[in-house]
């Protein structure tokens, strides 16, 4: 059993959410003892296509006419569209028409969460719908004590600075309206937005907010996996604002690391994460500003341990081991 991974336009995409999963794929499978390949010349059994690019969709067709099985992996929804780039709520709906030519042309669809399935299932797409996370590689994010006064030293920080991270595109979905406002809100506090978008393709309002000024607010840009580790070892919160997400796996991330980590309540970690036991969860300016001090101040208990099982049992090794028996149960005939 051999499988293409393929993704188009790598360069565009590997500095987001989907290029993360790709790259977690290929691990998951290495440590499996999956083979797999890249290069869509090579033979193979299955084809595994994370974009949904037209090239993407003629790509999985050429292959279905070859014999070949086909899965897309769905990262994108309407949903996670919206409120995203320069008219992205004007064309949400045509995209969603474009993800179900794109998703019903496959054998098997993929997504990360059952909250997602539930979405495409929606969709009425005629195929089945298999939710799987896009998995955390627990080996790397690894809490760094070192790595974290790196961090703080690097970019100016004290060891008694209060230090509120995010990590994500510049897009209003995202939550970085409130990421900006909170900061103009909490002086006492320092808040660093890590991620890129090129501003040319958003709305005003987002590039504006990006611009400003504020002596306790950064704009870093994206930086380096290592340099991330030792952001979420050296801060004293996480906090997700997004909105909307098919998974999020810069969450993931925080909590393997063990940071104190504060989410928007959204239906999507309805499920899997429980404000107050594993995760802290708010809705609202006013709610938010409380918690971030209520966890930066440690006056709310640390559930930092709670929320690393969640990241264990997403854990890239248990992931592969499901990719492996989706792989077999599509070579078999199980979802034909």
């Amino acid at each position: 059993m051999k499988i293409l991974l393929h993704s188009d336009k790598m360069k565009q995409i590997e500095k987001s959410g989907v290029g993360r999963a790709i790259k977690h794929q290929m691990k998951a499978l290495e440590l499996n003892n999956v083979d797999y390949t890249l290069d869509i010349n090579d033979d193979y059994d299955i084809i595994h296509i994370n974009t949904i690019f037209p090239e993407s969709y003629l790509i999985g067709k050429k292959a279905k006419k070859m014999g070949k099985k086909v899965i897309f992996h769905a990262h994108s929804t309407e949903e996670d569209f919206r409120n995203s780039f320069l008219f992205s709520n004007q064309f949400a709906p045509a995209f969603k028409v474009w993800l179900k030519t794109v998703y019903s042309s496959a054998d098997l669809v993929l997504t990360p969460t059952p909250y997602s399935k539930k979405l495409l299932e929606n969709y009425n797409l005629g195929k089945p719908i298999i939710d799987i996370s896009n998995g955390i590689e627990l080996e790397f994010f690894k809490k760094d004590i070192e790595a974290g006064k790196k961090f703080r030293k690097d970019f100016g920080f004290s060891e008694n600075d209060k230090i509120i991270i995010s990590v994500g595109l510049y897009i209003e979905r995202k939550g970085i309206l409130d990421f900006v406002e909170m900061a103009k809100r909490l002086k006492d506090y320092k808040f660093v937005w890590f991620g890129y978008t090129n501003l040319n393709t958003v709305p005003l309002k987002i590039k504006e907010a990006v611009e400003t000024k504020l002596d306790n607010l950064y704009f870093p840009g994206y930086v380096s996996s290592d340099v991330l580790k030792g952001a979420y070892s050296g801060s004293d919160l996480f906090w997700f604002a997004t909105h909307e997400e098919t998974e999020g796996i810069v969450l993931l991330e925080a909590l393997a690391m063990k940071i104190p980590t504060l989410i928007r309540d959204i239906p999507i970690y309805e499920d899997w994460l429980e404000d107050g036991k594993n995760i802290y969860k708010a809705n609202g300016m006013i709610e938010f500003e409380e918690k971030i001090r209520d966890i930066v101040e440690k006056k709310l208990p640390d559930l930092t341990s709670e929320g690393y099982k969640v990241a264990e049992e997403r854990d890239i090794k248990k992931i592969g081991k499901q990719l492996k028996q989706i792989y077999e149960d599509v070579l078999n005939g199980k979802y034909d």
